[in-house]
């Protein structure tokens, strides 16, 4: 898809907002792409606050960067903390949760779409 205009976007004012307990979700559609900004307080965890069970995972990939904050993600194979800098990319099939007391904010280039949709 080539970009045929130029456009300017911020999340302050974005397409869709997903929120749920200490998240939200900020979606932006540009370009032919959606990116998403996470933001999850002290305490988040996806199984407990987004998965509807202890012991599911999430089923999407996502690619993005950490802007703030750390996370841990673990997987079937992998058990990893993500900070400030570090540009990610997690298979399906993994939990993650907020590390220490500060928030977590992270851009996601792929998996924004299908990330915490009630579709």
């Amino acid at each position: 898809m080539a970009i045929d205009e130029f456009l300017l976007r911020r999340f302050e004012e974005p397409d869709e907002v997903r929120e749920f307990p200490l998240g939200r979700f900020e979606l932006v559609r540009i370009g032919g792409m959606t990116i998403g900004r996470a933001t999850y307080q002290p305490g988040w965890k996806w199984s407990e606050h987004i998965g509807s069970s202890p012991e599911e995972r999430c089923m999407v990939e996502h690619l993005g960067l950490v802007v703030s904050g750390r996370a841990a993600v673990v997987g079937p194979d992998y058990d990893e903390v993500m900070e400030p800098g570090d540009i990610f990319a997690v298979p399906p099939d993994h939990d993650s949760w907020v590390v220490g007391d500060e928030p977590y904010v992270s851009l996601h280039f792929l998996g924004a779409d299908q990330y915490a949709s009630s579709e």
